[in-house]
């Protein structure tokens, strides 16, 4: 007698049943995570919708934004500059060293004080981290609705001006002073940017911004532009003999330097330009000897040319040119002609203390100074 095969219908529903079950898990994980990621746009629009729904009556608030490699060296300037403003026109916040500390042993000023960041991260020039920096200033200063400009500063700057005049001149332009220009000389732009980046929409300018309180929301709800910066800004290391053929891989990386064009594309491509002087209040002194501007740096004010006539040819200068463009920018701060720079960097502590002692920024006995200055 012969043996009959068993019947297949088993296995067959065995497979199919295995492959349901592969297809259900792998469509719930996939539905899990649009969830979570639509969770996250959500709450991040929230919390945008939430602050600009903040309704705030009270005085309006400066907020100073230092973005410091360690220490403040010119905070005796700095806080003869807030000693004669209202505390309820201003407020400070500096993003130092992880782990730095603002206090009697750190500084001479007691406006600095606990300003420090909890959360700041180490930056590297040329990197991402640097404009991830500024994003966490903004973030930390948005949380106080008084705050309505937004001022971002190195630890080299000073003001030209007084705190009254400084606040006047903010106050009555309700537009962001944000250096913006095409520049097409350069190869800073990397081709896989695109398309969430075109070439049209790319700019440079000044790191150095004054914002108004919805272009600092704007910077700082941003989950699109950074991360692509992030990924193709690549800060480009010196040649080492000692790598051999990996130095070919490391020189294809892109030296976009981020912190000249982030805020610049950012604005331009959220169409704002229209709500911008595209202008720096920060004045900067850019040595020219070099052949070509790829070496141009900034030069050092030291106490030998930081008189009162250097200061006043500064406060003299009412119109920037941008070559690539052909543009002549005016400055204007609501339609009238006025200074173009409040600020300028970048300055030495020498240069700092004649400000002071010639009482250009305000009044303070440098002599207490000179013993710490060794």
């Amino acid at each position: 007698m012969t043996k009959k095969a068993a019947p297949k219908v088993g296995r067959h529903v065995l497979w199919f049943s295995w492959k349901l079950v592969t297809f259900f898990c792998i469509a719930f994980s996939l539905v899990a995570l649009f969830r979570l990621h639509l969770q996250y746009d959500i709450s991040s629009s929230a919390v945008s919708r939430a602050r600009s729904r903040i309704h705030y009556d009270g005085p309006a608030k400066i907020a100073f934004l230092f973005l410091a490699r360690r220490e403040l060296p010119l905070d005796f300037l700095w806080g003869s500059f807030f000693e004669i403003a209202d505390v309820e026109n201003f407020s400070i916040y500096i993003h130092s060293a992880p782990g730095f500390v603002f206090d009697e042993l750190t500084t001479r000023s007691k406006f600095f004080y606990g300003r420090q960041l909890s959360n700041s991260i180490q930056v590297a020039w040329g990197e991402s981290s640097m404009i991830a920096a500024e994003r966490l200033l903004l973030e930390a200063a948005l949380e106080d609705p008084a705050n309505q400009r937004f001022v971002l500063l190195s630890d080299s700057c000073v003001p030209i001006y007084n705190f009254s005049y400084v606040y006047k001149y903010l106050m009555a332009s309700p537009r962001s002073f944000v250096d913006s220009f095409l520049d097409r000389k350069e190869s800073r732009y990397n081709p896989k940017m695109s398309p969430t980046i075109p070439t049209g929409k790319w700019r440079k300018g000044s790191q150095w911004i004054t914002l108004i309180r919805r272009h600092a929301e704007v910077i700082v709800d941003d989950e699109i532009i950074f991360p692509v910066f992030k990924k193709c800004c690549k800060r480009r290391p010196p040649l080492d003999a000692r790598k051999g053929k990996m130095n070919m891989k490391l020189q294809k990386q892109h030296n976009c330097i981020p912190d000249e064009h982030y805020v610049q594309t950012l604005l331009a491509m959220s169409g704002l330009e229209g709500e911008l002087e595209r202008r720096t209040l920060t004045y900067t002194q850019w040595n020219l000897s070099t052949t070509g501007n790829q070496n141009w740096h900034p030069l050092t004010f030291s106490y030998a040319n930081a008189g009162p006539q250097q200061i006043k040819e500064i406060k003299r200068i009412n119109h920037v040119y941008y070559e690539t463009e052909f543009r002549t920018e005016w400055c204007r701060s609501n339609s009238t002609i006025v200074p173009c720079f409040l600020f300028a960097r970048k300055f030495s502590r020498g240069a700092a203390m004649r400000l002071l002692s010639e009482g250009i920024v305000g009044t303070f006995d440098t002599s207490t100074l000179l013993d710490q200055s060794s």
